[in-house]
């Protein structure tokens, strides 16, 4: 079957190939005639393209002479040329593909073809980048095209006024990072104006450079707006001394691969002890349950200098595949204070989520959608499920002459790193320069150690040096230069060759240890051998690395008894090899499983979103809201009458008194009272109908007072808003309990799609009885006054 599959897979490839080299003929031919044109030509083709597309002609109609105009104006104002690979690249993100191009192929310049053609529809491009630095540079960049040609280009990063976001959303092409459009669309969806929206239109095009990076490895962690709420700053402390004894498989259980931790009877027994309590479980103690099991997460599955840093008081998270520090991101539901208490520090306020969404569908969200990575091989799969993109790997400009070499593997952690500082030695003493790839900080100071004890200088780039990103990393190509950086550090930033550096056989790219995905790995080799360059990538890696205890623990123990090494350490036996491949492709599944699992969770809050966000901008855009309030009131007071007089109940058992309270506090024009002569449900029925029929005639005399519809305006957005953070509250609380059921043989994502349900209809029921007795107040004082203004005309 696999076989069948990659047969079709590679079909496809060079049938999307050849179809390409045809078109990139017709653009090479059309060359001669456009290089002819003037500047003021050249421009002037924009307003031909766009007046074609106005007249019924399609982009695709358009897509030869569109390349070679945006080829001639880059060579105008750049001083360069797109390659033919480059046009193919190109032609690939046309089609809505991920165009899989190795490092140094010069991507930046790749979008600037699709972004413009698609960009002439009038219904804005995105194009989306991992950092802020990138989005600036590219903007900067590829915008002096586009402008040039006579489109408008914005930038969207964070930080920018709501003023700038709206310009930059309303221009042709808008750069920016990837997480900043997708707080802008949660914003947008909480506005009490239309006026206060950042994005106008709807989503059209997008272009993501490093896909991978975006719609895979922070794919994991959703997108959250949160508030702020107060916190117990004693009751973490407690919790995080408390967390400080539990024991590993006896007070509770931790699992690497999935990275979740539960507790044990006797953890549950020690904690119920501990605060005097009888059962853990029972509802009145769900804070305290709360608290205790942040509290051990943050003690077992977070450490100091690897998902975290401590700088000025504060912790930092760090971006477990950059290196970098994600300003401003904190953990959500009282993890963030978890830690805090765990170091020490000053208890900040905890997030409450108010609005959320994944990375994945805030994507889907597109109707078009395009990419480009160096390493989309191992995720082609996942691409074309999600999203039904295809990766079509492109060729180099250069045919590639880096070499490869086979992993180093040592039986212990020292051994590979005493190891690894003596062939830096070797490679320093030579001038060649050296880049040393890391997993965390810890590991890239460690490492610093051993350079140390060489008198080797070095430079190192981690999330405590990030300022100086991009200046250490385009300098590592440097003669004589040692860099130490994370796996992904400078990840957009060329490493150009120094002089001499060529002879001297390149950029030498040292792993230190395989990460969780040989996407990660591979795109650390890609930083040696650009275009054509000569270079060299190794990695040294021990059965001792982290990986291989978090995910093989029980297989390693058994087998590693029987391995055999040279005195440095060294282990020659083939198996080793495969055992590290073996493990390297169980944590790509695990990541997988999680990825997977994680949106089919938020599918579920996926669905409820779309029908608040529908209604609440439904509301917000229309200028007569009491519309929505009558059909809120009709529905909830309904219910009200099916609960508390339910079919199933003999008419004397039905809680009438109740009733006909809550009646009058939603009908406020009358005063109902139950009938005297009642039979049967029908009775209350025919009562209720004929009440509604004249409160809703009595609201509808006030469908042109602006004040009134103003007023319901905002009350129902209170009200939606309200609820809906109640509903990300309790939704967050059932998916925190699920994981527990498993234990009682259910199926966790069944319980949280049917029971989530359940929550939602009660949420949607309680929006509608909220809105039916806030709109009561103002209906009762004009009935009030419309009775006494009656009675005075009488009275006269």
């Amino acid at each position: 079957m696999l076989k069948f599959v990659q047969k079709i897979i590679g079909e496809e490839q060079d049938r999307r190939l050849k179809k390409y080299r045809k078109m990139i003929d017709q653009i090479n031919d059309k060359e001669p005639d456009i290089e002819k044109l003037t500047d003021e030509e050249l421009q002037q083709k924009t307003v031909d393209f766009k007046q074609q597309i106005e007249d019924g002609t399609t982009v695709d109609d358009l897509t030869i002479e569109a390349f070679a105009v945006v080829r001639e104006a880059s060579r105008r104002v750049l001083g360069l040329r797109h390659f033919d690979v480059q046009l193919m690249g190109g032609l690939t993100l046309l089609e809505s593909d991920i165009a899989e191009m190795a490092t140094g192929e010069g991507k930046t310049l790749v979008a600037s073809l699709p972004s413009y053609l698609k960009a002439l529809e009038g219904r804005g491009v995105h194009v989306i980048t991992v950092n802020d630095y990138l989005a600036s540079r590219d903007r900067e960049l590829i915008g002096q095209v586009h402008e040039f040609l006579g489109l408008t280009v914005g930038l969207n990063i964070n930080g920018i006024s709501p003023g700038e976001k709206v310009r930059a959303y309303k221009a042709d092409i808008t750069y920016g990072v990837g997480s900043e459009f997708g707080f802008d669309y949660l914003r947008d969806n909480m506005v009490t104006k239309t006026t206060d929206r950042v994005r106008r239109r709807p989503y059209h095009y997008a272009i993501i450079d490093e896909i991978d990076s975006v719609l895979i490895d922070e794919a994991k962690t959703p997108l959250i707006i949160a508030g702020k709420r107060s916190v117990r700053p004693n009751l973490y402390h407690v919790c995080a001394k408390l967390s400080g004894s539990f024991k590993e498989d006896v007070d509770y259980i931790y699992d690497r691969e999935s990275r979740s931790v539960n507790f044990t009877e006797a953890g549950i027994t020690k904690v119920e002890r501990a605060f005097g309590i009888d059962n853990l479980y029972d509802l009145e103690h769900q804070t305290l349950y709360h608290y205790v099991i942040q509290a051990l997460r943050a003690r077992v599955m977070f450490h100091l200098d690897v998902e975290y840093i401590v700088e000025e008081g504060e912790i930092k998270l760090v971006d477990m595949y950059t290196g970098r520090v994600m300003e401003g991101r904190t953990l959500s539901d009282g993890l963030h204070q978890a830690i805090e208490a765990k170091e020490g520090l000053t208890i900040t306020e905890e997030n409450k989520a108010q609005a959320t969404i994944t990375v994945q569908n805030f994507f889907r969200l597109y109707p078009s959608l395009a990419g480009m990575t160096g390493t989309a091989k191992t995720e082609k799969q996942e691409f074309q499920q999600l999203y039904g993109m295809t990766a079509i790997e492109i060729p180099t400009n250069h045919p590639r002459i880096r070499e490869d070499r086979e992993d180093k593997i040592y039986y212990t952690i020292h051994q590979k790193l005493q190891a690894l500082s003596e062939e830096v030695e070797l490679r320093h003493a030579t001038g060649q320069p050296v880049l040393i790839g890391t997993t965390s900080i810890i590991q890239s100071e460690t490492v610093a150690q051993y350079l140390d004890t060489k008198g080797i200088p070095y430079e190192i780039l981690n999330a405590k040096s990030v300022d100086q990103e991009v200046n250490l990393i385009s300098l590592a190509g440097q003669k004589g230069q040692v860099t130490i950086a994370t796996n992904m550090a400078g990840r957009g930033t060329d490493i150009m060759l120094g002089e001499g550096v060529h002879e001297l056989g390149g950029l030498y790219v040292l792993g230190t240890e395989k990460h969780e995905s040989r996407r990660i790995d591979n795109q650390l080799r890609g930083r040696s051998g650009r275009q054509g360059d000569p270079g060299t990538t190794e990695f040294f890696v021990s059965i001792e690395d982290d990986m291989m205890k978090r995910f093989a623990r029980e297989e390693l123990e058994k087998w590693q008894e029987s391995l055999t090494a040279d005195e440095t350490g060294l282990i020659h036996e083939r198996e080793a090899a495969e055992f590290i491949e073996k493990v390297q492709r169980m944590c790509e599944d695990a990541h997988y499983a999680q990825r997977e699992y994680t949106l089919k969770l938020d599918d579920v809050i996926n669905e409820q979103r779309d029908v608040i966000y529908k209604l609440r901008n439904s509301i917000l855009e229309s200028d007569q809201p009491l519309a929505f309030v009558t059909e809120m009131i009709q529905t909830s007071v309904k219910a009200q009458v099916d609960k508390l007089c339910p079919d199933y109940m003999l008419p004397e058992e039905w809680d009438l008194d109740t009733l006909f309270i809550r009646l009058n506090h939603m009908l406020p024009h009358e005063d109902l009272q139950p009938p005297a002569d009642m039979e049967d449900k029908s009775d209350i029925d025919a009562l209720v109908e004929e009440s509604l029929e004249r409160y809703i005639m009595f609201i509808e005399q006030y469908q042109e007072d602006a004040r009134l519809q103003s007023d319901t305006k905002q009350m129902l957005l209170l009200v939606l808003d309200r609820r809906w953070l109640q509903h990300l509250d309790d939704m967050s609380r059932l998916k925190e309990g699920i994981g527990l059921r498993m234990y009682q043989q259910e199926d966790p994502l069944r319980i949280y799609l049917r029971e989530g349900f359940e929550v939602f209809e009660k949420t949607f029921h309680n929006i509608q009885y909220d809105a039916a007795m806030q709109t009561a107040r103002p209906m009762r004082k004009r009935a009030e006054a419309a009775l006494d203004e009656g009675k005075s005309r009488r009275r006269k």
